[in-house]
């Protein structure tokens, strides 16, 4: 949520802060701004409720200067306006700032500014930050040191970039808990909230830490702590090509991205699978085989879709490693005091590996002693630097806010942990040998299901006109059921309830009637009889029912079916889950939602 572009160096600034700034648009938000200044000094600042195409329109003709930030914002004080938009200003138009995330105490400072004379223009905690600079820039030499003392007095979670009007040459940034990277042009610099925003002009990229602030120069940058010691970093040079951030001639981000997902895991299996020895290679775990086997339990965490793959993915480590596992949202865990256990493994899952919520009971864990890993996707995230070590997905970026591939490839990811603790434990090599040839029959299958877009469309578009739809599973089915109701209903806004099937009558299908149809996701397995009897149930009430499943069921059971290509059983829930991304999104297209960014929503939620 939010977004933060900056830009120093001979080029004109407003035309690259804007692109930067539509790259960012799938993180959610409801304003955009850029602050600009020039050799000769002076700030020029437009900011507009709206969006990124609203705000290039208003900036005008002449608004050159070769220093500027801009900012996307996804409102948290204040309602979305003009006046609330970012950047902010303090009184003599100095200093202008943008800022992700919450400052806490940002009350407590204004009535201490107002006290001494500061009339305030927007109702956001970010002012707060750009009166504060100007305050303690009287008696600084430097932008930095105004800007570390003004941090000093600041609680709560940042990421911000600082334009000063009478020094031109440079912009501060600084970090804590809210991402913060710099781009490495040639005598030009840049710095964002995400890569996606420089991809088009660099590959060498930053990663600040927490507590870390930077000076970007157009030649160059240096990096500090909040107590004015040196740091040292060390560029890494990006993966993704600027092509991922297009849609390619698709309509949408979300379809491309639901159509990338038999290369996207192709590229999470990747020199993974070992056949040789029926197990999975996973060498940036960083456990030996005597310190896997010492785990007794695993704990799983994330948030959203993620942490519905990490249901599954507790499933699978059950089924496969036979190791009691249990998934949990992220963020309830920290505030429930929990009992770290020497014995337990803790697994985070984020696709940014920015998410604060993860982030925050990742550091909870490891405060405690506890060992962590991570499942992300992006590569030199928070997450990703503070875990013990864990498992990249590769799946590529994801721009949609409702995730699909990362939600896929994460499944995947948690097959190759659970085969890789099972046959460190008590999987026979037969069973080894199953799994391995059924994670890599994933992509051809996926490509199956693909391929029945057409009729997945159709059904889609009737269901999409019922005010709400039931979601049921049981067992591998449950976390699916889960997220397809997740899916359909952020990306449609058609309510949608999941249950497991065996619930169904303890209370839920009260509910059922010709007006509330059910999405049942059947796997062919050892519970497929009493599926069919809770389907029948459901039918008996005049429900009208969709089968996600392998085989065609009986009509008495399902008016409609998708059918979905045989796996091996522990890994059939990859594949089911599937054609719920394509129905939800039909369904978005056939009531006209914006599909790549729903209401109220952003893709990486960097705020409690």
């Amino acid at each position: 949520m939010c977004g933060i572009v900056a830009y120093i160096g001979g080029k004109d600034a407003a035309p690259i802060l804007l692109e930067g700034l539509a790259r960012l648009e799938y993180r959610g938000y409801d304003s955009a701004g850029v602050a600009v200044t020039g050799k000769t000094g002076g700030l020029k600042l437009v900011k507009k409720k709206g969006r990124v195409a609203d705000l290039a329109a208003a900036v005008p003709a002449r608004f050159k200067g070769t220093a500027g930030i801009g900012h996307t914002r996804w409102a948290t004080h204040g309602e979305p306006s003009d006046a609330n938009s970012h950047p902010h200003l303090d009184t003599a138009q100095r200093f202008a700032v943008v800022h992700n995330g919450i400052i806490e105490n940002a009350e407590e400072l204004r009535a201490k500014l107002e006290s001494e004379g500061v009339v305030f223009v927007s109702e956001t905690d970010t002012e707060v930050l750009a009166h504060l600079i100007a305050a303690h820039a009287k008696d600084a030499a430097e932008l930095e040191d105004a800007v570390r003392a003004a941090l000093a007095r600041v609680v709560g979670t940042y990421g911000i970039a600082v334009l000063d009007a009478e020094r031109p040459d440079r912009i501060v940034v600084a970090r804590n808990g809210s991402p913060i990277v710099l781009g490495i042009g040639e005598k030009e610099m840049f710095a964002a909230s995400d890569v996606s925003a420089l991809v088009r002009y660099t590959r060498q990229v930053v990663h600040l830490d927490d507590g870390e602030l930077a000076t970007v120069r157009a030649d160059g940058f240096s990096t500090f702590t909040q107590d004015a010691r040196v740091t040292a970093k060390q560029p890494s040079t990006v993966d993704w090509e600027e092509a991922s951030y297009d849609t390619a001639g698709h309509a949408h981000f979300l379809i491309k991205e639901i159509s990338e997902q038999p290369a996207a895991v192709e590229r999470t299996l990747s020199g993974r699978v070992d056949e040789r020895f029926a197990t999975a290679h996973l060498g940036g775990l960083n456990l030996d085989a005597r310190e896997a086997r010492a785990f007794r339990r695993v704990k799983i965490l994330g948030c959203g879709s993620a942490y519905y793959s990490g249901e599954l993915g507790a499933q699978l480590i059950e089924e496969l490693a036979r190791i009691p596992a249990h998934a949990e949202p992220a963020s309830e865990f920290r505030y429930r005091n929990p009992v770290i256990e020497a014995d337990t493994l803790y697994i985070a899952v984020s696709q940014s590996g920015e998410t604060y919520d993860t982030l925050a009971a990742v550091q909870e864990i490891k405060r405690k002693g506890g060992r962590v890993l991570g499942v992300v996707n992006t590569v030199g995230s928070a997450i990703a630097r503070e875990c013990d070590g864990g498992v990249y997905l590769h799946a590529g970026p994801e721009i949609s806010v409702a995730s699909t591939k990362a939600f896929t490839s994460t499944a995947v990811a948690f097959a190759l942990i659970a085969l890789h603790f099972g046959r460190v434990h008590d999987l026979s090599p037969a069973d080894g040998r199953r799994i391995c040839a059924g994670l890599k029959a994933l992509p051809g299958q996926i490509r199956e299901i693909l391929a029945q877009e057409g009729s997945i469309a159709k059904l889609a578009a009737e269901y999409a006109q019922n005010a709400g739809m039931m979601f049921v599973g049981r067992v591998r089915g449950w976390p699916v059921a889960r997220e397809g109701a997740q899916k359909l209903k952020e990306v449609s806004y058609v309510h949608a309830e999941a249950y497991p099937a065996s619930e169904l009558k303890h209370g839920p299908l009260a509910l059922i009637g010709p007006e509330l149809p059910t999405v049942a996701v059947v796997p062919d397995d050892e519970l497929v009889e009493k599926n069919l009897t809770t389907l029948g149930e459901i039918r008996a009430r005049h429900g009208r029912v969709l089968m996600v499943g392998h085989t065609a069921p009986d009509p008495k059971y399902a008016e409609d079916c998708i059918l979905v290509p045989k796996n091996e059983p522990e890994l059939d829930p990859i594949l089911l889950g599937i054609p719920l991304q394509l129905l939800a999104y039909h369904a978005a297209v056939a009531l006209e939602r914006d599909v790549d960014k729903p209401r109220n929503l952003a893709k990486s939620v960097t705020v409690e």
